[in-house]
């Protein structure tokens, strides 16, 4: 009757079952890549459920597709290969990938993943703990690092850009110092900790008429347990700093604007930081669809940088905003709002007196300003002139005729005059 009670609590039920995670298998010391000869610890550490048991639970492992026959919870191995381990009712754990070389120099670099703000630690190590004098570290062919000796190299806080294939190279004295010799290329891969954030709007029943914006973003199974903290702006400005919350509410006043926010998530010690893209409202385009197409590429604001500034320049009340037209003779040259040229006849109401007047004076001020552009043009070439060819240079300031400061611009305008040592206008 007990045996039999027992041998029920052995047996987990489908839904536990399913319910299970995977092992966790670990290598000490924690390097993929070993001499031969050498030898390393497995370890497997996995669900065992607190029942009446018959026999000690037992640990399945794996090289390649082949069943190995210890069950322990720890083995040593010093055969190459894809290592796997399995305890009951649990699916598979993930691989270990063991290298074993014969080479003099191997490059050592952690078997576990490494995942962005993490730091990143290779090890260029000769034959059996060998001083390595000379020491190089690659990435991609480049190198990156110089040690007189042996010496681990890091990186404090990896990135998706560290990502590559990487190499070591040095010399060893035996007995005499050798000449250089390079390790075997390893691939490195940084693991992404969270996917780029999405702002999108929620519209909850209590709003009435509130707009409620939230920061969507995934971290990576294996580090879903990791605290983000979320930050909102609206153009360069932030409208919430970094807190728990992936939620904010827009003031009544700004939902107008809606297309001018955007957020940004990050670990608790902004080792890691990503921005969403602008907010696009469904079914309307966007006021920011320049910025839209480069904002995931922009950079998160970090403390001591100048943010940008998209806000709207000020405009007196007495002198009409004006619109650049690009089509127009001389680019960047600006019309009043509403009195752009067009193609053909050109037909429209009379305009107030105050309106005619502005325009004069802003016609005057830009023709004012060409030609002083022109006048600058013309000291400028001759300062090149003087710099590609001083002999030249020479040879026209002391020609009578061609004074060096004279420059005509427009004959005929009635305001234009001849400049003699500066310019006057």
């Amino acid at each position: 009757m007990w045996t039999l009670a027992a041998l029920l609590l052995l047996v987990p039920s489908s839904g536990q079952a399913a319910t299970l995670e995977k092992p966790v298998l670990s290598l000490h010391p924690p390097w993929t890549t070993v001499f031969k000869g050498e030898r390393v610890t497995l370890r497997c550490d996995g669900y065992h459920p607190l029942l009446l048991e018959l026999r000690p639970i037992s640990t399945l492992w794996y090289l390649g597709h082949v069943l190995l026959p210890s069950h322990k919870k720890t083995i040593e191995v010093q055969t190459p290969g894809v290592y796997r381990c399995q305890t009951r009712g649990a699916p598979v754990s993930d691989p270990i990938h063991l290298s074993v070389s014969n080479d003099w120099l191997i490059l050592q670099v952690p078997y576990a993943p490494v995942f962005e703000g993490e730091p990143l630690v290779m090890r260029c190590r000769g034959w059996y703990d060998k001083v390595v004098y000379k020491l190089h570290y690659y990435h991609d062919g480049q190198a990156v690092r110089y040690f007189h000796s042996s010496t681990n190299y890091t990186v404090l806080q990896a990135r998706s850009s560290d990502s590559g294939h990487y190499q070591c190279s040095g010399t060893m004295r035996i007995p005499v110092e050798s000449a250089p010799m390079f390790s075997s290329k390893v691939a490195v891969t940084v693991q992404e900790l969270f996917q780029t954030p999405v702002l999108r709007t929620l519209s909850p029943p209590e709003a009435r008429g509130r707009v409620v914006l939230r920061c969507e973003t995934r971290l990576h199974p294996q580090k879903r347990d990791t605290p983000l903290q979320f930050a909102f702006y609206k153009y360069s400005r932030p409208v919430r700093r970094f807190d728990w919350g992936p939620e904010y509410t827009v003031p009544e006043p700004e939902v107008e604007e809606l297309e001018s926010y955007w957020c940004e998530a990050a670990t608790t010690s902004r080792s890691v930081r990503k921005r969403s893209p602008w907010l696009q409202l469904p079914g309307r385009g966007s006021a920011l669809d320049l910025a839209s197409t480069t904002a995931p590429a922009l950079q998160a604001l970090v403390p001591g940088d100048k943010p940008l500034s998209f806000r709207k320049t000020p405009v007196s009340r007495s002198v009409p905003s004006v619109t650049s037209v690009p089509n127009s003779t001389f680019a960047g040259l600006q019309f009043p709002a509403g009195h752009v040229p067009t193609v053909g006849p050109h037909v429209c109401a009379p305009l107030p007196t105050s309106v005619e007047q502005s325009r004069e004076v802003l016609q005057r001020k830009v023709d004012l300003l060409l030609r002083e552009m022109q006048l600058l043009k013309g000291l400028l070439n001759q300062v090149v002139l003087g710099l590609k060819d001083p002999q030249a240079f020479r040879e026209l300031t002391e020609t009578p005729e061609t004074p060096n400061s004279q420059v005509s611009v427009s004959p005929g305008t009635p305001e234009t005059t001849v400049v003699q040592g500066g310019v006057d206008i």
